[in-house]
């Protein structure tokens, strides 16, 4: 029994050291594979940070106005007697469109007319009484003043008929028809909106930290949300006052519009552009990253084995545009920086470059060898192109 008990706690005793024996050199293996392991190089896309011509500008939300545009309104009340446009018709300065209705004018003008010409006839007889001495003075003076009465007052009837008889003041595109023909209509009545959509006025407010950096004929385009509009124009005009609620300034500016695909109050984009800025070190802006820590980015260095390896460099950044943002300091001209695939990255990390895909408003940084290449077989093309132009 004692036999039996002995060989028990041996057979035990081995089985058991046999599974602890096994889990320490599993660990063992498991620990020297992980520590002796090279991670896979990351795919990542690059760009080369250089110095380039900087464009700033100032980005802004504007409105469009027509360069000439009215509310053409009624300014003698009547019936309308005739409509002589259609909607959207184009019209030309001068033009007759609304006829109200004038029959007690035309009356009033028939009467004011003779009465003139009585007026006329008495002044001629009174200046031949006077010439011959036999008539007085004061009455040469009343049949003058009647005259003039009398010419006045063909002149008042003159301009009511004028009133209802109403033009075009400019060259443009006439609205919609507000009013019908027998209706009758009240001083002031708006029957039709009249725009010039040859040019157009932009509106729009900047921060008053901006004023300083804008001035008259500074070059300016606009674009449309809706359509394929892009036009340039210059400022002309700054509002000489900041809105106390608001701390904006309003500036317009003036851009063609001879496709007519911008209507007034259309929303549009404004960018006003900078004087140009040479020398300044820009990247995409999915280059950088932002932590708490601040703002870095991974430059591809050269590692053991011909291998590339990235380095988490802290950056300052400066001005956006677009799709670009200005590095103040923090990297050289020249090097390689990832814009692409940094979310798995950590310092070190080795890396390989594939930069057939790029981040949209990206410039892929080219291999050394494979710029050389292009550098040479550019310089035969450029030599032939000159003895060619000779």
């Amino acid at each position: 029994m004692v036999k039996r008990l002995i060989i028990a706690v041996i057979l035990l005793a081995v089985i058991v050291g046999g599974i602890v024996g096994f889990n320490r050199f599993r660990d063992g293996m498991i620990s020297d594979f992980f520590a002796n392991r090279k991670p896979a190089p990351i795919t990542v896309s690059t760009s080369v940070a250089e110095p380039i011509t900087w464009r700033p500008g100032i980005e802004a939300i504007g409105t469009a106005v027509a360069a000439q545009g009215v509310d053409l309104a009624v300014e003698a009340g009547g019936t309308v007697r005739q409509i002589l446009f259609k909607s959207n018709e184009h019209v030309e300065e001068g033009q007759k469109l609304l006829q109200i209705s004038e029959r007690e004018e035309l009356a009033d003008l028939a009467a004011a007319e003779a009465e003139l010409e009585l007026a006329e006839t008495e002044l001629a007889r009174a200046r031949t009484l006077r010439e011959r001495g036999v008539s007085a003075v004061n009455n040469l003076d009343t049949a003058q003043a009647q005259a003039a009465s009398a010419r006045a007052q063909v002149a008042k009837i003159q301009a009511m008929l004028q009133q209802k008889e109403l033009t075009a003041p400019f060259a443009g595109v006439i609205g919609i028809t507000q009013v019908d023909v027998g209706g009758y209509v009240t001083p002031g009545t708006v029957y039709a909106t009249l725009q010039d959509l040859d040019a157009m006025r932009v509106d729009f407010a900047l921060p008053e930290q901006q004023i300083g950096r804008i001035r008259p004929d500074m070059r300016v385009t606009a674009t449309s949300e809706v359509g394929e509009y892009r036009a340039s124009g210059k400022i002309t005009g700054i509002e000489p006052k900041v809105d106390p609620n608001s701390r904006l300034v309003t500036v317009r500016a003036e851009v063609s519009n001879e496709s007519g695909q911008i209507y007034p109050g259309q929303f549009l984009r404004v960018r006003v552009e900078l004087p140009d800025e040479e020398q300044v070190i820009a990247l995409p802006q999915t280059a950088l990253m932002t932590s708490l820590y601040g703002d870095s980015v991974y430059v591809v260095r050269d590692g053991e084995e011909d291998q590339k390896v990235v380095e988490q460099v802290f950056v300052q950044p400066g001005r956006r545009d677009g799709d670009m943002i200005e590095i103040v300091s923090g990297l050289e001209p020249g090097d390689v920086v990832v814009n692409a695939g940094q979310n798995r990255l950590s310092g070190g990390a080795p890396v390989t470059i594939d930069n057939t895909v790029s981040p949209a408003g990206t410039q892929p940084a080219e291999a050394p060898e494979q710029a050389d290449g292009q550098a040479q077989a550019q310089e035969p093309a450029a030599a032939g192109a000159e003895t060619e132009t000779e």
